[in-house]
């Protein structure tokens, strides 16, 4: 294995993060839980290892046991950096102090680094006018360390944080308060970058040139004759995993498209269209009818996943069945879905919403697990998409639920609802690909991050040729990020929601009111359900 980081996850929404800007910097980082061993930890410095980082956390310090880490961790000899709860774990078990603060801080604050240090040296920050150097970072915590341990010096602090960084060079040992790894944190990236390259003297080795060509010969080893079945959805993930694994086994995988019924306008068509030159096994089942029936009369959205999952597993499992002989499940796992499936089973973290996946069907149908894509992010499964010769129309495709229309249509799920919405989605992805941002020089679909519309299943009045209507409600919803954990509303011109909306309303039966969700992640999360 190549030299890499080890970030010990405790649960903060943003432990993916802290591995994908590593990762930015040609350094391979790996998330773990906290329950590890001093055996683990040696066999990885064996292979590699050159330094550990601890994640922040939704917990206390008061209301958590201590031993989640292992003091051996920080006597093993490598760098460790704690990140504000990874930060007051390592000040409480070496003998400092933390408490609860009198003036918590979320959001945005000004940094004050007071004294030279290894981790804050050589990065450019503003003076203020005291020219005093001010740092602006991203706050989120009721602890703080109120005394530091024997051996560690502070090196930064703010107005209402008396020690929001500590280090002892000596032992390789640095605690940060803020959270480097979020793009609120001005200079974050450096911070980081200078723990890894220059702290824990990793280089930049990891590449996806080199990722596919030892996953291509791994895959031809581990599977020789033997016949994969893989489900395919047309989404982005899955469908770099069936080119991925084609190109390593060629007509012994075949892959199952389920049509749940709530699929978006024509997505059949298009995965047939883009799969045309690719010369793979494709069986295509529509099972809408199965689904619709299950799905009559819920309405709650978790119960609407679970039916989902539930439902494709056994679709999927019958196809399989009339196959015969396969011996391999392949799935287009990527790395937040390992992630949160471990922090789901350890408890580390707390569920916003469930995950649409077919996690369960190895167990029922006695199958290998193959998951070529298990330790990448998103941004890296697109990079892998590229290099496999995949269009970018493709893989730059906004990203699409499991449970698909089913969790964009508010309460009930009835094959009415999908139409209408199917038809207005369409348009709305129509429009922002054919008009031009300015600003960008791009299509307004490429310069969002994600954008879809959702049905709400209400009725408001309207009038259309002298006549009063009593029709449904279609919100669009378009955001922009860059990793998804906090996204802001997309300021869409006036003038193309206009258009927007009059083509919905003329063109599709059932709408006569088009309205704009202009809500940010958080308090809201991306999708409606």
């Amino acid at each position: 294995m190549n030299q890499h980081i080890l970030i010990i996850d405790y649960g903060s929404q943003f432990t993916q993060l802290i591995a994908r800007r590593i990762r930015e910097l040609g350094v391979y980082a790996e998330v773990i839980h906290n329950n590890i061993d001093k055996e683990f930890i040696n066999n990885k410095i064996d292979v590699g290892l050159k330094g550990i980082i601890l994640s922040g956390s939704h917990e206390s310090i008061d209301n958590n046991d201590h031993d989640t880490l292992k003091k051996f961790i920080l006597e093993i000899g490598i760098p460790v950096l704690g990140i504000c709860y990874g930060m007051q774990l390592m000040a409480n078990q070496l003998g400092g102090q933390v408490s609860l603060s009198t003036n918590r801080e979320y959001g945005e604050v000004e940094l004050i680094i007071s004294s030279p240090s290894k981790l804050l040296d050589g990065i450019q920050v503003i003076k203020n006018n005291d020219d005093v150097n001010i740092l602006k970072v991203l706050m989120s915590h009721g602890d703080t360390v109120t005394k530091l341990p024997d051996g560690f010096k502070k090196i930064a602090y703010t107005n209402s944080c008396p020690i929001a960084g500590m280090e002892d060079s000596n032992r390789n040992l640095y605690g940060l308060q803020f959270h480097p790894e979020v793009t609120h944190t001005i200079l974050g990236n450096k911070i980081l970058k200078r723990f890894v390259k220059n702290i824990c003297q990793c280089e930049s080795n990891w590449s996806m040139p080199n990722y596919i060509e030892n996953t291509i010969s791994r895959i031809k080893s581990e599977v020789g004759d033997d016949k994969v079945i893989l489900g395919l959805s047309g989404g982005v993930d899955s469908s770099v995993a069936a080119i991925l694994i084609h190109k390593a086994i060629g007509e012994k995988l075949t892959c199952v498209f389920v049509d749940h019924g709530c699929m978006r306008l024509n997505e059949k068509k298009q995965v047939e269209k883009m799969f045309s030159s690719y010369h793979i096994n494709i069986i295509y089942k529509d099972a809408s009818d199965l689904f619709f029936q299950k799905l009559s009369g819920i309405i709650d959205p978790e119960e609407k996943r679970k039916i989902i999952g539930a439902e494709f597993i056994n679709v999927f499992q019958s196809e399989a069945n009339k196959l015969g002989n396969i011996k391999w499940l392949a799935q287009g796992t990527i790395y937040p879905d390992v992630i949160e499936s471990s922090n789901a089973k350890n408890g580390s973290s707390k569920v916003i919403k469930s995950h649409h996946n077919v996690g369960g069907l190895p167990e029922k149908m006695n199958l290998k697990l193959l998951e070529p894509l298990k330790y990448l992010f998103k941004d890296e499964v697109r990079k892998i998409g590229l290099e496999l010769g995949i269009s970018p129309e493709m893989i730059f495709r906004h990203p699409f639920p499991g449970p698909g229309l089913a969790v964009r249509i508010i309460g009930e799920v009835k094959p009415e609802f999908v139409k209408i919405l199917q038809g207005a989605d369409n348009i709305f992805i129509q429009e922002l690909r054919n008009n031009l941002n300015q600003l960008t020089g791009k299509s307004w679909y490429d310069s969002v991050s994600q954008a879809f519309a959702v049905f709400l299943p209400i009725k408001s009045v309207g009038v259309m040729g002298d006549h009063r209507t009593y029709e449904y409600v279609i919100v669009l919803r378009a955001v922009n990020t860059l990793d998804f954990m906090t996204a802001n509303w997309s300021k869409i011109p006036d003038d193309l929601l206009s258009k927007i909306s009059s083509r919905i309303i003329n063109e599709i039966p059932g709408v006569n009111r088009v309205v704009y969700d202009i809500s940010n992640k958080p308090p809201a999360t991306i999708e409606w359900e």
